[in-house]
């Protein structure tokens, strides 16, 4: 019986009726974002076409309240200009020219007494800084100057460049170089040159802060007819504290690690705004040699009160 079970099965399979084939069920087919009602994409429109920020961010935000239905349309809307804006900012920046994108700020310092005695003092300084896709570059130039019943107490100079390779959105690759001359802080001349890694550890939030380290070369002619050439170790840090929308807070330090005389500087500044691009600054200035020429101080610091002008 079993024999004839098992050469019948294949006549008996091919007469049944086939399975009947599997119906696929269709993908449910998401709903399409509620649309905007028209007096709140006026609203939004305005704000769009006026391609302010903070105006976009506040108006989108109560469009939302307004709306709450149409929260995804109104998001993919902002969305779309912010990609509009960002691509016409990379095509702007990509076709720039050497001397486009440059931005910076000018300060400038000073006091003048007669009478009794006749003090003269100034301090100026211009900051440029150029941003591409790839590249950062910085400009520093620097001046203190004062004179007291005719001698010179003061005079110091700065000039620097830095250039950075951004290889990511917070990491870079900088190169530093570096003149300076002050006699009364005990040398006439002195050129520094670093390269080394960089890290912007905060963007954004109204905090900035920018960490540098590197190895480094220094040459410096003192005031005592000695010289020194020596290999460094450089570090800085480049703070920044929006507070409010008139009033910032920057702290920019560094410091020249060597065997012989190393060098720490620091300048603290606040800055408030006045009217359009003018700003009073007050700041705080160190500068700290831990090997000065015999008679020399090894610390120097300078305050200043100054309009600062940006472009």
């Amino acid at each position: 019986m079993l024999a004839v079970l098992i050469f019948a099965a294949p006549v008996l399979l091919g007469n049944a009726d086939p399975a009947p084939p599997v119906q696929a069920i269709p993908a449910a087919t998401p709903p399409a974002p509620a649309p905007i009602p028209q007096a709140v994409k006026a609203m939004l429109d305005a704000a769009i076409a006026s391609n302010n920020d903070g105006e976009i961010v506040t108006v989108a935000k109560y469009a939302r309240a307004a709306a709450p239905e149409a929260a995804k349309a109104i998001d993919a809307q902002v969305a779309a200009w912010k990609a509009a804006q960002e691509a016409s900012k990379r095509e702007r920046i990509e076709d720039a020219g050497i001397f486009d994108l440059w931005h910076g700020k000018a300060e400038l310092g000073g006091y003048l007494t007669t009478g009794n005695t006749r003090d003269v003092g100034v301090s100026g300084a211009i900051a440029l800084t150029r941003e591409s896709v790839r590249w950062r570059h910085k400009v520093n130039f620097a001046a203190d100057y004062k004179e007291s019943g005719g001698l010179i107490s003061r005079e110091h100079f700065l000039a620097a460049y830095e250039p950075n390779f951004k290889f990511s959105t917070r990491a870079y690759v900088y190169g530093a170089t570096q003149f300076e001359s002050d006699r009364f802080l005990g040398y006439y001349d002195r050129y520094s040159a670093s390269l080394g890694a960089g890290y912007s550890a905060l963007r954004g939030g109204g905090f900035k802060l920018d960490l540098e380290l590197g190895p480094a070369y220094r040459k410096t002619d003192f005031t005592d007819s000695t010289k020194e050439n020596s290999v460094a170790a450089r570090g800085s840090v480049d703070f920044g504290w929006k507070l409010s929308k008139a009033i910032n807070l920057t702290q920019v330090a560094s410091a020249y690690v060597q065997k012989v005389n190393s060098t720490v500087s620091s300048t603290t500044a606040l800055n408030a705004k006045l009217i359009g691009p003018l700003a009073a600054q007050l700041s705080y200035a160190v500068q700290y040699e831990s090997t000065p020429p015999v008679g020399r101080v090894g610390t120097d610091t300078t305050s200043r009160a100054a309009l600062v002008y940006s472009f």
